[in-house]
This record gives structure tokens, C-alpha cells and sequence, in this order.
């Protein structure tokens, strides 16, 4: 008799992703901005021009100096709630410019 490996979709999806790196990058970065969209409400969200994902390295690009320069000392807040949003350690270091 064949053996058959039954597996849930969602396990071969992260399966799939995991072993993608190129694919998992995208889904993170989308997963991020959406997750940005959410916490910070609409207002910021108009002043955020662009989130990269350089590595290990989050980029966020603000077209407001005063919103730029708060937003700078909640660096390790972001990069808190972005990695336990991703359930990893996507980000080590969140760059504000």
C-alpha cells in the first residue's frame, strides 16, 4: 500500500515559505505595511512615503521632520511589535528617515 504525506495547506504554505526566502521577504513586507496602517492610524500612515526590508533592516521613509524625529525614539517599540506580529525576529534594527 502507498504511504501518503497529508499535511494541512497552511503547514505546506509556511513549509514553502520557508524555504523561499525571496517569497517570505514580499509576504513580510506587505504583512508590515498593512500592520503600519493599523497601529498608526491613517494621519501617520499619509506622512510614511516607503517601508523597505533591506536583511535584517526595517526602513521606514517619513515626509515629516517633527513626526521623523518622534518617531525615531519608538525605534525598539516597532521593532517589538513588528517581530512579535511576524512571530520571528524579522527585524533587528528599524531605521527611521
Amino acid at each position: 500500500m502507498e504511504k501518503h504525506n497529508d499535511m494541512p495547506l497552511k503547514d505546506a504554505m509556511k513549509l514553502w515559505l520557508d524555504s523561499s526566502k525571496k517569497h517570505k521577504k514580499g509576504i513580510n513586507k506587505v504583512a508590515i505595511s498593512k500592520l503600519w496602517a493599523e497601529k498608526m492610524g491613517t494621519t501617520i500612515n499619509d506622512y510614511t512615503k516607503e517601508i523597505k526590508i533591506f536583511g535584517k533592516r526595517l526602513y521606514i521613509t517619513i515626509d515629516s521632520a517633527p513626526l521623523r524625529n518622534e518617531l525615531h525614539y519608538e525605534r525598539e517599540t516597532i521593532k517589538g511589535w513588528v517581530n512579535n506580529h511576524l512571530g520571528e525576529n524579522a527585524v533587528e534594527e528599524v531605521i527611521i528617515r
